[in-house]
């Protein structure tokens, strides 16, 4: 036997394997989606529903991988990653976006959504378009926006029932100008910080306190490192979905109908998860040791009228046919 014939045989084996694979097994693709939220965060629980969704529909051709918790960066970093490709898709509070897509801020404004249902008309309609115009300028393609929540304030100093309380307290918030400049006019020192920094600067006694739904302070565990807890209400959050437009523009037409189906339903499927959340949340907060101090609506009321201002920068910054267009889908949706 010639002592090459052996060799050149693995090499036509090694050639033709691929081509005899399966379909699946060649044409596979991947995209990989990362987030800060903790792994049984709603928002988490539904990026799993999605990938199963979607190599589910896909029939394995379309891989998910799914990394939470942080695991490739903070927030404010998984922001620039999706912009530049390093990542493909990224599920963020939506101030994150903000930096870079400034006219989220008119639908930032301190106590624009009056509840849940409001807020979802307003987002999921042609406001909602527009905003995912902004984004497709900035190289984002918008999958859509999930709940975040009311945002509330807990603190280490002092219960906070009136906005004179929250006079002097070192308030973390997200880093948007609409939220820094609510606080400022509320009488509070607020710095900006990205999310992975702000439990050991509580604990530290770096800053006073922070602002975040119920689910959240619960499930990244903020109440070991807080005794006070507010319902503020101050602002009505989203989790913004979004891809790198390059790469979602890059997927065949069928991958894009499979993905944007699955993420509808998983964002259906975590707006209900978490609406239940923040009633539990906060239970469960109260038995873990916050002191739960309840906010007047009349106070809530005059810190609206003290943030009026805040109103009118973001006028200037984003322009006032904007601004209008949101406060009047608000009123038109029930607010």
């Amino acid at each position: 036997m010639n002592p090459t014939w052996p060799r050149r045989m693995a090499l036509v084996t090694s050639l033709l394997v691929p081509l005899l694979a399966p379909h699946s097994a060649w044409a596979q693709e991947k995209l990989r989606i990362a987030g800060n939220f903790a792994p049984d965060h709603s928002s988490s629980l539904a990026m799993q529903q999605f990938k199963k969704d979607v190599e589910s529909a896909s029939k394995g051709t379309l891989q998910i991988e799914v990394f939470d918790n942080m695991q490739l960066g903070g927030a404010a970093e998984n922001v620039s990653q999706t912009r530049s490709g390093t990542i493909h898709m990224t599920w963020v509070g939506m101030a994150f976006l903000s930096r870079t897509v400034t006219e989220l801020e008119a639908v930032s404004l301190p106590f624009l959504f009056p509840n849940r249902q409001v807020a979802y008309k307003v987002m999921d309609g042609a406001v909602g378009d527009l905003i995912e115009g902004k984004m497709a300028d900035k190289g984002f393609s918008s999958l859509g926006f999930m709940e975040l929540g009311p945002r509330q304030v807990t603190n280490s100093q002092r219960p906070i029932k009136t906005m004179a309380d929250l006079k002097g307290l070192k308030i973390r918030l997200q880093p948007n100008e609409t939220h820094l400049a609510t606080f400022r006019a509320l009488g509070a020192n607020p710095l900006a910080m990205d999310i992975k920094e702000v439990y050991s600067a509580m604990e530290q006694k770096v800053i006073d306190g922070h602002e975040n739904p119920y689910a959240l302070i619960l499930t990244s565990r903020f109440n070991e490192v807080q005794k006070h807890l507010s319902n503020t209400s101050h602002f009505f959050d989203f989790i913004a979905v979004v891809a790198n437009k390059k790469k979602f523009d890059g997927l065949s037409a069928e991958h894009k109908k499979i993905v944007q189906t699955a993420m509808a339903n998983a964002i259906a499927a975590q707006r209900t998860m978490a609406t239940k959340a923040d009633a539990d949340s906060l239970a469960e907060l109260q038995k873990k040791g916050m002191t739960y101090t309840e906010m007047p609506a009349s106070e809530r009321e005059a810190m609206r009228k003290a943030t009026a201002g805040v109103v009118d920068d973001v006028r200037k910054r984003v322009g006032g046919t904007l601004v209008d267009q949101v406060l009047d889908a608000v009123k038109k949706a029930g607010g």
